[in-house]
């Protein structure tokens, strides 16, 4: 009885003093946040989203620039583009600091020379294609930019005309300024990115690997600043992706047993036996990582501003890491995407005849890989998961995930990011995250180490994500001024030798 005593003692002990480590970590977690002069309306430097910016805005908008497919896209729209954009931003087009290329024929590629060509250059990227609208019922015409109640109404308002018109009203207002920049930058804008930018982006990428053009950082469409995403924390979270996941698309085909008349059915059919593979890999999906990627840091960053319990929990990850990833693939589809590779069936097909046997049945299985995970793995698991060799597995599609690019301290580009995105949003919480999709920066890997995915659209909760792609595409004019400033604040202080010297405004100088 003595020494069960002692044991429990001895328990209670280790447990007092766990205890005690995860709340001093708790109360002395540090802020990750960079300090930094917010921009105001009143600065001399500050763009302002007047009725020429908006009508700018308005009539990019009202430009179809459709991709329909890898071998349709509405080239004349895309050429229309091209002109609108020479005649809104004549001194772009005029400056003896700029050299616009056309590549491949559609994609726009503009290198504006730096003062200083020992530093080493860097790249915004856009795309100039947008989504079709098919079958939706919008409250105004999807290409009409109707502005209401404070917001325009049009297809690519966010996705992704925003960026591309921003980076260009930044860039004039510079040279209206008579600014020079110091850092050599490169603008970069793909005409077919959202039928996987082979011949805009890709094409792109080419050149400059041609030409032996190394950068210091890219900056594309990505993450985004979400408000009322978790309990616990109140504050919208900016999220600058800085990897992507993979992609791998699965052929799964059965032909195992011969056809019949489905009056003397087989004990089995093809059907069967594919369906079976199926429900076993939505039952037995790929393994959580979560915390061996840049996503256990996501919530790191936002420990500070956090409220307990959910602070208690994320200053302690080391300690509930598998606890909190298992919680994070329980809350939904989307922070179950955070943590592992997903697997999703999305399309299946068997059978010609209701009376007979199927000679075949196959399905399509998409999974976005996470990270930290291979795609050999991914297929592994899945051979494992479905143990019947009468299952044939195709690869249809695939892409390795990113790299992952540096977020630390030391890391200039994605300091540059997160001083501009809280000098323009400064309630805004600045934190690395995981592209769950794809995007134009898998051309772009040879070319830096350090790419990073990051679009300052507002989404006010989960209704506002539904717009990407969907009905009622919209952006607030507010948002847009802001858009516009925080591309004008990382061509600053892209520019700044150190981060630790971010972009001051005019009146401080």
């Amino acid at each position: 009885m003595g020494m069960m005593v002692q044991v429990c003692k001895g328990f209670g002990l280790v447990v007092v003093g766990l205890i005690a480590v995860l709340l001093i970590r708790t109360a002395t977690f540090p802020s990750m946040q960079p300090e930094v002069t917010e921009c105001k309306a009143l600065d001399t430097d500050f763009i302002q989203a007047d009725k020429d910016l908006k009508r700018r805005f308005q009539e990019a908008i009202k430009i179809q620039t459709i991709s329909w497919s890898k071998f349709v896209v509405e080239l004349d729209e895309v050429a229309k583009l091209h002109l609108f954009l020479e005649e809104s931003f004549p001194l772009i087009h005029t400056s003896p600091l700029v050299t616009k290329e056309v590549i491949n024929g559609h994609s726009l590629l503009y290198t504006v020379k730096g003062s200083d060509p020992s530093l080493m250059p860097y790249m915004l990227a856009a795309h100039q294609d947008v989504v079709p609208v098919k079958d939706q019922d919008w409250k105004y015409p999807p290409f009409e930019a109707r502005e209401d109640n404070g917001y325009i109404y049009g297809r690519g308002t966010i996705d992704d005309k925003h960026s591309l018109m921003g980076i260009m009203e930044a860039l004039e207002f510079r040279l209206k300024l008579k600014q020079i920049p110091i850092r050599t930058m490169y603008l970069a804008f793909g005409h077919d990115e959202e039928v996987y930018g082979k011949n805009g982006a890709g094409k792109i990428a080419e050149e400059f690997m041609k030409r032996g053009i190394k950068l210091d950082f890219i900056l594309d469409e990505g993450g985004i600043i979400v408000n009322n995403v978790f309990k616990g924390l109140d504050k919208p979270i900016g999220i600058v992706c800085v990897a992507e996941k993979g992609i791998l698309t699965l052929n799964l085909s059965v032909e195992a047993i011969p056809t019949g008349h489905s009056s003397m059915p087989t004990p089995e059919s093809n059907i069967g036996i594919l369906t079976r593979a199926l429900s076993r890999l939505e039952y037995r999906r790929q393994p959580i990582f979560f915390g061996s990627g840049p996503e256990k840091q996501m919530f790191e960053h936002l420990a500070s501003e956090a409220k307990f319990p959910l602070r208690f929990i994320i200053t302690n990850m080391w300690f509930f890491r598998p606890l909190f990833g298992w919680v994070l693939t329980k809350m939904g589809p989307s922070t179950n995407a955070f943590a592992r590779t997903t697997t999703a069936i999305t399309m299946v097909h068997g059978g010609f005849k209701t009376n007979v046997l199927p000679p075949s049945a196959w399905a399509i299985v998409n999974h976005r890989i996470h990270p930290s995970q291979s795609i050999q793995q991914v297929i592994d698991h899945d051979r494992s998961v479905i143990g019947d060799d009468r299952v044939k597995i195709t690869v249809e599609e695939k892409l390795d995930a990113s790299p992952t690019s540096p977020f630390d301290e030391d890391a200039h580009g994605y300091q540059v990011i997160s001083h501009s995105i809280r000098q323009v949003f400064p309630s805004v919480l600045v934190t690395p995250g995981v592209m769950i999709g794809n995007t134009d920066t898998r051309y772009y890997w040879n070319l830096t180490n350090n790419i990073y995915r990051f679009t300052p659209t507002v989404a006010m909760g989960p209704e506002d994500l539904k717009l990407f792609h969907g009905i009622n595409e919209r952006i607030s004019v507010d948002n847009y001024e802001k858009v516009v400033n925080y591309y004008y604040h990382v061509m600053q202080n892209a520019d700044k030798m150190a981060v630790s010297l971010p972009h001051s405004h005019s009146q401080e100088l």
